[in-house]
Formats: structure tokens, C-alpha cells, sequence
């Protein structure tokens, strides 16, 4: 809960110190912020695991701490998946504080260890690392190496860099000695239709330089192109070079199930209702101050927590508009 509260108002402090720094913050509904077809998929997979290790551990810690559990369940409406466990009133309510917040802090507890495994499954992969980077590059640079080059997506049939032999999975490191390590390094190289180039490339780890003629865009015959579709991020060497390839669908599904893993663990900790972050803070307050303080106690977190987050969303759409992914 800390953590979260610390997040939200660190990156509001960044928004009026250092927009650079802000990290947008959006809330994942299907249909309004999740809108591609397979990201809603991915989504739709991953959201009921994430769910059901939260409610299956707020019942399994209950009945641990000898509190009964009357019932539980989920619901989907439209795209909307909802769960719940109910133990009983009467039994939690006597329960001792500490077994009340063991009961209520499960879920995330129980989220964020479930991401922490998916994270174990990515890490060392190169498309993860740049995951991290968008998250935390001091993260990101402990499991991985700095950007060292675009990798190939797609090799235009017939362009130049099709006949030169360059295909897909070849990383750029440089075109005419000219270094590339992100695509924005890429873009900045000026390539005049007609003329060749050496492009230097990475192929299973091995340098190789290849001459390319350059080609005209079709939209722009005096934009000079290469012929490729590159990535969108740069490559990013793990630095223990041994990662499970899984399929890229495999990849996302699990990327999906980390994200919503993590992000919801720290996000149901937030202090606001109807999320756990609240009930924690009642229940650790609870019979050590008065009904009256209690209650405005709870106001206060309450807005505090819907403050914290209604102005991060707003300072996205001031910094970035509204986002879909």
C-alpha cells in the first residue's frame, strides 16, 4: 500500500518537476482502453487466473486463521470479470486484528508473488527487457545490457535489402559507420534512393556487413528506405545470454499475466473503496482510536486515494491524450 501511494504521488511530483520522468497511468477496460482485438484476448485469458489466485488465497488465509468462509464466486458481465469471497461476518468481525489483515492483504500478497513467477519464465528474454526499460531502467540494467542495435521484423520482397540477403531476426548495429542501438537512431540516418550502403548486422550473435541499395518509399520516391520493417524497440543482450523462446503468442499471453499480476496486486492495495488497501487501514485502526476518528480517518484515505489517482490520469491525457492499447 505504501509502495502505491508512494508511486502515484512520486509521478505527480515528476509531471510538474520532470515530464520526462511521468509515467502514464490508464485504467485497463475492456472495449474503452483495451480495444485491439488481441489485446482484449490477452487479456480476457489472463484476467480470470489473476482473479482466481486472489479470491482462492483471501479463502484459503481465512480458513487458516479459523474464520469460515460462507460462500465465493465470479462473474463475467460483458467483458467485465468480477470475484469474491465472503467469510463470515460474525466470525471475522471477532477475529483477531492481525488474522484480519492477513485475511485482507492475501490477495495482492498472493498477486504479486503469482508475477514474480511469470517474471522468472520472461526474464532474460530480449523483448522483456524492454518491458523493464519502460518501467525502470535501474531494474532493467540489472538483467540486462544496454541497446546495441534494431532488430529486422520484415524484409521487403525485391527491396534492397532483400537481395543484399538481410532477414528477419538480423539486428542493425550500423549503416556506413554510422552506429545504431535504437530505432531513433536508425530514423536519424539520411539514405539517398540509389545509392549503397553497408549496413552492419548481428546474425545468432555473429557480426556481418552486407551492401544494401537503397530503394525509394513509395509514398515519398525521394525517401531513401533500406527495404525492411524493423522493430519497434531496440535489442537489449540479457546478460546470461539463456531465456526460454516461447512462441510469441505464448510470450504475450505471459507478459499479460505478469503485468495484470503485478499492477493489480499493487493497485487493489491502494487506500480506497471497495479495494483491500481500506479495509487494511481500517482494520489496523480499528478499536485503537475512536468511532468518530475511524471514520474520518477513512474519508481521508479515501481521498487521498481517489485524488492520487484521478490526477495521474488526468496528467496523462494533459501529457499523451487518451490511451488505447
Amino acid at each position: 500500500m505504501v509502495f502505491a501511494v508512494w508511486f502515484l504521488l512520486n509521478n505527480l511530483i515528476h509531471f510538474f518537476a520532470d515530464s520526462g520522468k511521468f509515467s502514464e497511468v490508464t485504467l485497463l477496460i475492456p472495449g474503452v482502453t483495451i480495444r485491439s482485438v488481441p489485446n482484449l484476448v490477452y487479456f480476457l485469458l489472463a484476467a480470470p487466473i489473476v482473479l482466481v489466485v486472489h479470491e482462492v488465497a483471501h479463502g484459503i488465509v481465512a480458513r487458516l486463521e479459523r474464520i469460515k468462509v460462507k460462500s465465493g464466486g465470479f462473474a463475467i458481465i460483458i467483458a467485465l470479470i468480477a470475484g469474491f469471497v465472503e467469510p463470515d461476518e460474525d466470525e471475522f468481525n471477532r477475529a483477531r486484528r492481525v488474522s484480519k489483515v492477513r485475511v485482507i492483504a492475501a490477495g495482492s500478497t498472493s498477486n504479486i508473488l503469482l508475477s514474480f513467477l511469470v517474471a522468472s519464465l520472461l526474464i532474460f528474454n530480449p523483448a522483456f527487457g524492454n518491458v523493464l526499460e519502460l518501467l525502470s531502467p535501474q531494474v532493467r540494467s540489472i538483467f540486462y545490457n544496454d541497446p546495441i542495435g534494431v532488430p529486422v521484423v520484415q524484409v521487403i520482397e525485391g527491396s534492397g535489402a532483400a537481395q543484399a540477403g538481410m532477414r528477419a531476426g538480423d539486428i542493425i548495429t550500423a549503416i556506413n559507420d554510422t552506429e545504431v542501438k535504437t530505432p531513433a537512431d536508425l530514423a536519424r540516418v539520411k539514405l539517398v534512393p540509389g545509392e549503397q550502403v553497408s549496413v552492419s548486422i548481428l546474425r545468432d550473435g555473429e557480426p556481418m556487413r552486407l551492401t544494401v541499395t537503397v530503394m525509394g518509399a513509395e509514398d515519398d520516391p525521394s525517401r531513401g528506405m533500406i527495404g525492411i520493417i524493423r522493430d519497434v524497440f531496440p535489442y537489449m543482450p540479457p546478460k546470461v545470454p539463456f531465456w526460454i523462446p516461447w512462441p510469441h503468442e505464448v510470450f504475450m499471453f505471459l507478459l499479460w499475466l505478469w503485468m495484470l499480476s503485478f499492477f493489480i496486486g499493487i493497485f487493489n492495495m491502494l487506500p480506497m473503496l471497495p479495494l483491500d488497501g481500506e479495509k487494511y487501514v481500517s482494520s489496523m485502526l480499528e478499536n485503537r482510536v475512536s468511532a468518530g476518528s475511524l471514520k474520518a480517518t477513512r474519508i481521508g484515505i479515501n481521498a487521498l486515494g481517489f485524488g492520487l489517482l484521478g490526477a495521474n490520469i488526468i496528467a496523462t491525457v494533459i501529457k499523451s491524450g487518451f490511451i488505447t492499447i
